[in-house]
């Protein structure tokens, strides 16, 4: 296994088989080849103690490993962390940190079972520390939202190969400077976070897109990256609204094509593009 060193952080760099090619049936009773998304348990040992086992198709593991941790608050800031080894041998992440994280007894007692795919799970009072979050009122334009549908469909390449995945991406105006898939996306929102401070990737004048609904859950982990822009192409939650209105949060959602709707956020969206839309039947 190769490893990365990364302003003293020491990183696995592990890689997985992210797709399987298998035999079916089609409705013809013809036998055709087909790919399929891959999908392994990760489970995370913060200094040797079990954390919790994520179900991941593994694309950028250290990634989603550092990322994991940041949202649920067991890490504060890149610098806390030795090392991330990830063994798929052993289908584990060995994470190595400089003290003990503060706290880790009352996270780990206070466990809240979320509607994640594959089942998420948020630790600790992470409702009581959005108190501390102050988001950026953000500007976004229509004409630029439309660019961008267009442009992440050229990135999701294992739901093209193999549906079964969801994709998120940070995005800067119709840029996308990030993009991962995975199986659940609250593993894909975390390995965006991990990358974040990997990267150096700065919050500033950012939009989070992800393929998932837009739940309580990744309203908070967009918060905590301090991103004040969702766009999703599924639908939102009751509990994901409030918290986005609550904390400021421009939410799009059921956006594909040229359609969408901007359920928070009102005065932070200029319609700059409604001439030209197509104003067709929605897809």
């Amino acid at each position: 296994m190769s490893e990365l060193q990364c302003h003293d952080l020491i990183l696995s760099q592990a890689q997985a088989q992210l797709t399987e090619t298998v035999s079916v049936l089609d409705e013809r009773g013809e036998r055709r080849q087909i790919e399929i998304a891959c999908e392994r348990p990760l489970t995370i040992y913060l200094n040797k103690r079990e954390i919790v086992t994520l179900m991941t198709l593994g694309d950028d593991p250290e990634a989603l490993v550092l990322g994991y941790l940041r949202n649920q608050g067991f890490v504060r800031a890149l610098t806390e962390v030795a090392a991330i080894q990830v063994d798929w041998e052993v289908e584990s992440a060995a994470v190595v940190t400089y003290g003990e994280p503060e706290g880790l007894e009352e996270k780990l007692a206070q466990r809240t079972v979320t509607t994640g795919c594959g089942q998420g799970t948020m630790f600790g009072n992470l409702m009581e520390r959005l108190t501390d979050i102050c988001l950026p009122t953000p500007q976004v334009r229509q004409s630029t939202v439309y660019r961008l549908l267009k442009n992440l469909s050229e990135h999701n390449d294992t739901y093209r190969n193999a549906g079964a995945v969801h994709g998120c991406a940070i995005c800067e105006g119709d840029r996308v400077v990030a993009f991962v898939e995975d199986v659940g996306r609250h593993n894909a929102v975390d390995t965006l976070a991990g990358r974040m401070w990997l990267d150096g990737i700065s919050a500033e004048n950012k939009l989070f897109y992800t393929t998932g609904r837009l739940t309580s859950e990744m309203v908070i982990k967009v918060a905590q990256m301090n991103i004040p822009v969702l766009l999703s192409r599924s639908g939102v939650t009751q509990m994901g609204l409030a918290l986005a209105r609550e904390l400021g949060i421009t939410m799009l959602a059921r956006a594909k094509g040229r359609h969408f709707l901007l359920f928070s956020g009102a005065t932070t969206l200029e319609y700059d593009a409604a001439a030209d839309a197509d104003h067709g039947g929605r897809g």
